[in-house]
């Protein structure tokens, strides 16, 4: 049985420094799920991150008993805009719209994904499974920087970031995007660590 790690595969786009850095980061595939709203309070988020998970340890547990191989669930992962970005604010979370998903190997199929996922959703009576698709994603160049601690503490950090992506001569484009290497529900927020990914054009 061979065990696949993605986040060494994929070393490069799944660690960063707490320094700015570039990147360029291929397409891969993805679960995803949209929606909008604060994260903190909204119904429709807390049921978006309970849908992603079971399918992709639904999608890990099927490819394991055809082929014998397991690979790691990657972490969760958010893109996060407004519809004028130039409004976009921490303070404003209610205007937020994000897509949350999670990485998996080219080794899932649109044809297994829509073998395992009906079978999950209804096992497992998943509210939101139905929104949950399987797609391709490419960031292209992008910046980014590891945050250390809460999220509320973030601003300093995408501050860092975008002045660093000025310096270089470049704009930001795209969708701010956060990668939670850290599980919330079982670390201290002081500990949380997250990368934080500006595309730039």
């Amino acid at each position: 049985m061979a065990s696949i790690d993605l986040k060494k595969e994929y070393r490069d786009h799944y660690r960063a420094s707490v320094d700015p850095e570039m990147v360029d980061v291929p397409e891969r595939r993805f679960l995803m799920i949209d929606g909008a709203g604060d994260p903190n309070t909204s119904a429709e988020y807390a049921d978006a991150v309970a849908a992603l998970y079971p399918i992709a340890y639904g999608l890990r547990a099927a490819i394991k008993a055809s082929t014998g191989d397991a690979y790691t669930v990657m972490p969760l992962e958010g893109l996060w805009w407004a519809d004028d970005m130039a409004t976009f604010s921490v303070e404003a979370k209610g205007d937020w719209k994000w897509t949350m998903m999670i990485c998996v190997p080219p080794v899932v199929t649109e044809q297994l994904f829509d073998e395992v996922a009906p079978v999950v959703i209804a096992k497992k009576k998943l509210v939101s499974g139905h929104l949950v698709r399987l797609e391709g994603y490419r960031e292209g160049d992008a910046a980014q920087i590891m945050h250390l601690g809460p999220y509320a503490t973030e601003v300093p950090t995408i501050e860092r970031l975008h002045t660093f992506i000025e310096a270089q001569g470049l704009e930001r484009s795209g969708r701010h995007h956060e990668i939670y290497l850290t599980d919330p529900r079982r670390v201290a927020p002081e500990k949380n660590r997250t990368i934080i990914r500006q595309p730039v054009g």
